[in-house]
């Protein structure tokens, strides 16, 4: 497994630079893989809480979010919510499973965050 470089940045600076490297003017090579808009939805997305989670599923690697429902305490409604929202961030993989059962994975074993004082970076 491997670390997962995510960073800060506003949807323009997003936007700009992605056009930026489109057109050739930038290289992505060891910038962020994955961008929050504030810090307030990275502490959302990635809250203790959730860190935890991300660590039982590496660890216990459950069949499927009933499992890890049962692993976990928590309510399978809220738990595929949250792995729905993570899996958008891309910091976890639900594959299907037998019958249909979704399965959670993680693919890093750590997060590491890239957070600019100042614009213009």
């Amino acid at each position: 497994m491997t670390t997962l470089k995510v960073g800060i940045a506003s949807y323009d600076e997003m936007k700009a630079r992605t056009m930026a490297i489109a057109r050739g003017k930038r290289r992505a090579r060891g910038e962020p893989k994955i961008w929050f808009t504030s810090m307030e939805s990275f502490a959302k997305v990635l809250s203790d809480r959730n860190r935890a989670l991300l660590a039982l599923i590496a660890e216990a690697k459950p069949g499927s979010l009933a499992e890890l429902a049962a692993l976990s305490g928590r309510a399978k409604s809220n738990l595929s919510r949250t792995l729905k929202t993570m899996a958008r961030y891309g910091l976890v993989e639900l594959k299907k499973g037998e019958g249909g059962t979704l399965v959670p994975r993680v693919r890093y074993t750590d997060i590491a965050l890239e957070v600019a004082v100042g614009e213009g970076r």
